[in-house]
């Protein structure tokens, strides 16, 4: 935590000197004195302080100021620091004036100038104040701060996108008290949010997810412009390449456009994954991979989104959306999938601010005490209504089908059986989603006999189908009618090689249409949809790299 300040205003050169000499000299060891020579230089001071998320324990302001005397000072600082003690410096004529102003703004206390000898006059007063603060000490915000509106997409976008990237943060509402004061101290206002404070107290208004990633650490900018493979994607297909390939001595970029982990990060318990008896959240897996390849030298680039796969000579050249571009000897494509848009009047206006598509578990503290309402019957969707039944008063599953069985491991199913919050609705599907700022209701129907009911609902969440996200490689690589990579025997049709294939063998088991050009895990055509084989085709795919680029 920061050293706390106390502050001293003054235009008196001569007092703000003795001031700021007298306090320095009692408590420099446990409290950074600020000085200034105006109100208005005094509140630019706290603000920049309130940006760094630093705490101000005390104010000493000078009653006789021109512009902005010490009462009005001390006033519009209680807006940035409504808990740091207050104390007016008066000469004996304005001792009327100081009686005044405890009332007015609440002052804790006036000081007679001169204050001498500090050990009688000075000291025990500050003492006093400095332990009352103690005792109720403003939070301090040692993380990423972000303001934004409960509704709004784009703050849930920037939420979603650093708690997916494990990155801590303090999020304020921005009509709440500290909010205000966020806002206030950066001098915008809450039409101009989301807004986001760095550590450093930089701010970021309404920045994209590529600005925040530069802003608060994360690496955007590769070190070289060739590699000995790209992986594409850092699911769990992904970060396995990552980790095989690196601790093997190639020289490694991971990319993802998102947030490490994919679908499995967001998943908030898994338990059917080997070596873990006891379960593992998503998060947990994805950051544990995501140091292990980190530690053994790949690079990891976030919040790069790749447009085009471009073959040139012996090297595969991967664009990206900025028009930048980095090439290699070979690329693994671990894009994964993500869920299919829910199709339905209402839903696609709605999206971030009610309507979300994977668990969004930065949304769960808000859906206290509230129905939640999820639609889809695999194990993602499982995992995603029993967390959140810890928060919601009822989890309803909605489901197409008659019951859970054909798409759910029968441990999930046991747990949303015995948990008595979750309700699960078969045959039924979501007709529409209605609302003004955010979602208030759904109109569900029943498959079987056309009926609809509408029921209120503030939070639906999506887990249905799955959406390879693969037209950026149009008339590049190979695909099957769904979009998912072609690779190794699926591409020999008819006995024969894909057309365009330039060499004299047979493509590897998970090599593409495109010589040195990999797909692993969900985004392969027919692969097995479970976190172990994703990351066991992303390690297979690196000891395929190895065959490649002997055999060049």
């Amino acid at each position: 935590m920061s050293t706390p300040a106390i502050l001293t205003v003054d235009d008196d050169p001569a007092v703000s000197r003795a001031v700021a000499r007298d306090l320095r000299r009692h408590y420099g060891e446990t409290y950074r004195v600020v000085r200034a020579a105006s109100g208005a230089e005094a509140l630019d001071a706290l603000r920049e302080l309130k940006l760094r998320g630093q705490q101000v324990a005390l104010l000493l302001a000078d009653y006789r100021m021109p512009q902005m005397n010490g009462i009005q000072f001390l006033e519009s600082a209680m807006d940035l620091y409504p808990q740091a003690r207050r104390v007016l410096l008066t000469a004996y004529a304005d001792t009327d004036a100081a009686i005044n102003a405890i009332n007015l703004v609440d002052v804790d206390h006036y000081l007679l100038k001169p204050w001498n000898p500090p050990e009688e006059r000075l000291y025990p007063v500050c003492d006093e104040l400095l332990q009352a603060w103690q005792s109720t000490p403003a939070a301090a915000a040692a993380e990423l701060r972000v303001v934004g509106h409960r509704w709004s997409a784009h703050s849930y976008k920037l939420r979603d996108f650093l708690a997916r990237n494990l990155v801590p943060f303090r999020w304020y509402v921005a009509d709440d008290p500290e909010g205000a004061r966020l806002l206030e101290a950066a001098g915008v206002t809450a039409d101009d949010v989301p807004l986001v404070v760095t550590t450093e107290g930089k701010t970021l208004v309404q920045p994209d997810t590529a600005t925040l990633a530069g802003n608060i650490g994360l690496t955007t900018q590769p070190a070289s412009d060739f590699y000995d493979v790209i992986v594409i994607g850092a699911g769990p297909a992904g970060l396995g390449s990552a980790v095989y390939a690196a601790s093997e001595g190639l020289r490694t970029v991971l990319v993802e456009r998102r947030a490490t982990g994919g679908q499995a990060g967001q998943s908030s318990r898994i338990e059917n994954y080997l070596g873990f008896p006891d379960g593992v959240s998503g998060a947990q897996l994805t950051d544990r991979a995501r140091r292990q390849a980190l530690k053994f030298g790949a690079e990891l680039l976030s919040a790069r989104e790749v447009t085009a796969l471009e073959t040139c000579g012996s090297a595969r050249v991967v664009h990206f959306a900025d028009g930048t571009r980095i090439a290699a000897h070979s690329v693994v494509l671990a894009t994964g999938v993500s869920y299919r848009m829910l199709d339905v009047p209402g839903c696609a206006d709605l999206t971030g601010r009610g309507v979300y598509y994977g668990s969004a578990a930065t949304e769960a503290p808000g859906c206290k005490d509230q129905e939640v309402y999820i639609v889809g019957g695999a194990n993602s969707a499982g995992q995603a209504a029993v967390y959140f039944s810890r928060y919601a008063s009822r989890v309803h599953i909605l489901i197409r089908g008659e019951d859970l069985r054909r798409s759910m491991s029968r441990y999930l199913i046991d747990q949303i059986e015995a948990i008595e919050n979750i309700d699960v609705h078969p045959f039924t599907q979501v007709e529409r989603g209605e609302g003004e700022e955010h979602l208030e209701r759904l109109v569900l129907t029943d498959n079987r006999t056309g009926d609809q009911t509408a029921v209120d609902a503030s939070y639906l969440f999506i887990f249905i189908g799955a959406e390879p996200g693969t037209d950026w490689l149009d008339g590049v690589i190979d695909r099957d009618p769904h979009g998912f990579v072609l690779t190794g025997p699926d591409l020999l049709a008819g006995g024969k090689r894909p057309a365009g294939w330039p060499l004299q063998r047979d493509p590897y088991h998970l090599e593409s249409s495109v010589p040195g050009v990999f797909a692993a895990g969900d985004v392969r055509s027919d692969s097995v949809k479970r976190v172990a084989s994703a990351v066991g085709e992303g390690a297979m795919a690196i000891s395929l790299v190895h065959r490649y680029l002997e055999g060049q």
